[in-house]
């Protein structure tokens, strides 16, 4: 059974950071895989925020997070990492961690390419 659980969000000021995990079980993937974050905010479409990719560790970000989010590489036990510092009340929103196969392009941040997806650990940024 395939389980990704998000944890680290929570409510900070503006400017701050926070340092969201994404833990993942069960998967079902030969070698390598995308793992991916997405946001969505009340309101609004859900948001690729940041990808990276097992198989050697490339990083896609969107442009809203560049420069202010980093993605660590995702170790043996499958837990992933987004350090997000710099934090400003747009980024406030829903977080959740996805994973996708390596034949897709994952890159590409499109919720199509993840077929796996955790609950979502929530980000609040007070100014």
């Amino acid at each position: 059974q395939v389980q990704l659980v998000e944890s680290g969000g929570g409510s900070v000021q503006a400017g701050g950071s926070l340092r969201l995990s994404c833990a993942a079980s069960g998967l079902p993937y030969r070698n390598y895989y995308w793992m991916g974050w997405f946001r969505q905010a009340p309101g609004k479409e859900r948001e690729g925020v940041a990808a990276i990719y097992t198989g050697g560790g490339s990083t896609t970000y969107a442009d809203s997070v560049k420069g202010r989010f980093t993605l660590s590489q995702v170790n043996p036990k499958n837990t992933g990492y987004l350090q997000m510092n710099s934090l400003k009340s747009e980024d406030a929103a829903m977080y959740c961690c996805a994973t996708g196969p390596s034949w897709n392009n994952g890159g590409r941040l499109r919720p199509s390419d993840f077929d796996y997806w955790g609950q979502g650990t929530q980000v609040t940024v007070s100014s």
